[in-house]
């Protein structure tokens, strides 16, 4: 009974360690590509983290407040759409805005 006890909490710490190391995941590259159509849609984007984690077809949206990022979706068979890929908290999502749409500005600065 004992060694299951030990056995249990090795897991859970390792898993401790996994989020851990996967929560630390920093943004290393951004690139931005501008849509051709004059819409909302103005660019798109690709993000990697660590250098090792590719993130494409990621949208820079004009609305109503300012640009936004729309993460890549895929529409479903009831006509809805879906995110492929999201953050699963807010302070993610507000880093992932915040890179892509400063590298956006950028890239329209430059033009």
């Amino acid at each position: 009974m004992h060694t299951n006890n030990m056995r249990k909490k090795r897991e859970k710490e390792r898993e401790r360690v996994i989020i851990a190391k996967v929560t630390a995941m920093q943004i290393t590259e951004v690139k931005v590509f501008p849509a051709k159509e004059n819409g909302r849609l103005k660019a798109y984007a690709t993000i990697v983290f660590d250098n090792s984690f590719i993130i494409r077809d990621l949208k820079i949206i004009e609305g109503n407040k300012g640009h936004f990022v729309s993460m890549p979706s895929r529409r479903r068979k009831d006509g809805t759409f879906r995110d492929i890929v999201h953050p699963l908290n807010s302070e993610t999502r507000q880093a992932i805005e915040d890179s892509v749409i400063k590298e956006y500005h950028n890239s329209v600065e430059s033009v």
